[in-house]
């Protein structure tokens, strides 16, 4: 039976679709283009405040995003009050990219809500998928770090610098390593 959907609504809904759609490519390219303008642009409030606000689907106050930042379409990504990502943040948002109030994301850190088939079959079709991640309030991501497609990270969690995040983090959690693993704090 054939889906009258669109690719966008399949990638949306976090079905295999086709990355390669004129209109996903002309939403990317859009994309490019604010991003470009964002990143060239002297980093301050005043201009780059209303830019992420035409970049993301929602930006809350006192937010912040040094550039360069790079993400896919912008319009899956949602930051709360007073978020902060230091420089050269990669943000996959084929699905939502939900990020809470006052989290602090350290440089270099990649978020990916996109994915691929495990099936080499569907590889080879140039399918794709992705899956949500959302991030809770007051969390510190240190940099380097990779949180891969799926995950939730629970308020107040600590990630570690450099830790690849397979598995969702519960609530206060403070974790490292690749995989990430609860850490062993010394008092």
């Amino acid at each position: 039976m054939q889906s009258n959907r669109t690719e966008k609504e399949k990638m949306l809904s976090g079905d295999l679709y086709i990355a390669e759609d004129p209109i996903l490519i002309a939403e990317r390219l859009h994309a490019t283009t604010l991003l470009h303008k964002y990143n060239s642009t002297p980093h301050h409030p005043t201009t780059h405040t209303p830019l992420l606000k035409e970049i993301l689907a929602s930006c809350g106050a006192d937010s912040t995003i040094r550039p360069p930042f790079f993400c896919d379409y912008g319009y899956n990504i949602r930051l709360g009050k007073g978020v902060f990502l230091n420089f050269n943040c990669v943000l996959l948002d084929v699905n939502p990219i939900e990020i809470g109030d006052r989290t602090q994301i350290g440089p270099a850190v990649q978020i990916y809500a996109a994915d691929h088939p495990r099936d080499p079959e569907a590889r080879r079709s140039n399918l794709e998928s992705g899956r949500p991640v959302r991030i809770g309030a007051n969390v510190w991501i240190g940099g380097g770090a990779i949180l891969l497609p799926g995950i939730t990270i629970g308020d107040d969690a600590i990630i570690g610098a450099g830790s690849v995040v397979t598995r969702d983090i519960l609530p206060g959690a403070t974790v490292m390593g690749n995989p990430a693993r609860p850490a062993k704090l010394r008092i």
